[in-house]
């Protein structure tokens, strides 16, 4: 088992390996890491643990504000996450690898990062000014059929593309290049399906490319279907139009 102690970065969204990930930085804790992570030569990879946040806030309360008009204001490296930040956090992460880190005026930091390898989060240390963890790194480990799974799933992926661009009323090009590697095709359309927080971290999970890739072609058959009556169904204007949360 080949482990890693990394800095974590919890988010309220997935990171799969190869996708890219902008990061605006404002919260302390998170300037403290970028600053350290600077520290790191440039010709070395400056890299941090991303992982999803099962139960928690991504932000922590800094005053009393909405929804809660009497929250305290929360401090340190685990403000949001509980006093078990292990078990506040999904157990599978992304390691991402920082190739720009530039700090504003503000003191702010805005990061370009790319997700590289995927992890499991073993322990969370909360002693210093922003979460470290001990992380477990895994193979990808391609399964059965993970070729022929591939060329289901982006020709079902098309499918969607086209059905989504139809529900929005506006042309979306398929045209583009889309990977042959049966692992970067399963990466690509798990992080490019709509799909909550679980459904992503449970294809981030999967044992192997083919595990990912099947469950992929089920999703994306059940999704376009599903796009496909909308039209017909009450309330479809919800499809076209920003919502609000008031």
């Amino acid at each position: 088992m080949t482990t890693v102690r990394l800095p974590l970065f919890p988010l309220n969204s997935v990171l799969f390996p190869g996708l890219v990930l902008p990061l605006n930085i404002f919260e302390e804790r998170y300037r403290a890491m970028m600053r350290e992570l600077l520290k790191t030569p440039e010709d070395e990879p400056r890299r941090f643990a991303v992982v999803a946040i099962r139960d928690g806030h991504e932000v922590a309360h800094t005053a009393p504000g909405m929804p809660d008009q009497t929250a305290l204001p929360q401090r340190g490296p685990t403000a949001g996450f509980g006093d078990d930040p292990l078990k506040a956090f999904h157990e599978m992460g992304c390691v991402a690898d920082a190739a720009t880190i530039r700090e504003r005026a503000d003191g702010s930091f805005e990061v370009l990062a790319t997700g590289t390898t995927r992890v499991r989060l073993l322990s969370v240390d909360a002693s210093g000014p922003f979460l470290t963890a001990e992380l477990e790194e895994l193979p990808e480990e391609p399964g059965e059929e993970a070729g022929a799974l591939a060329e289901g799933v982006l020709r079902a992926f098309r499918q969607y593309q086209k059905r989504l661009a139809g529900a929005r009323e506006r042309s979306l090009s398929t045209s583009a290049d889309l990977p042959d590697d049966p692992a970067v095709v399963s990466y690509l359309v798990a992080a490019a399906v709509m799909l909550d927080i679980p459904a992503k971290q449970k294809l981030l999970q999967a044992p192997d490319t083919a595990t990912r890739l099947h469950e992929e072609l089920k999703l994306l058959r059940a999704e376009t279907a599903i796009i496909r009556n909308l039209p017909s169904l009450p309330a479809a204007e919800l499809t076209r139009n920003p919502t609000s949360l008031n």
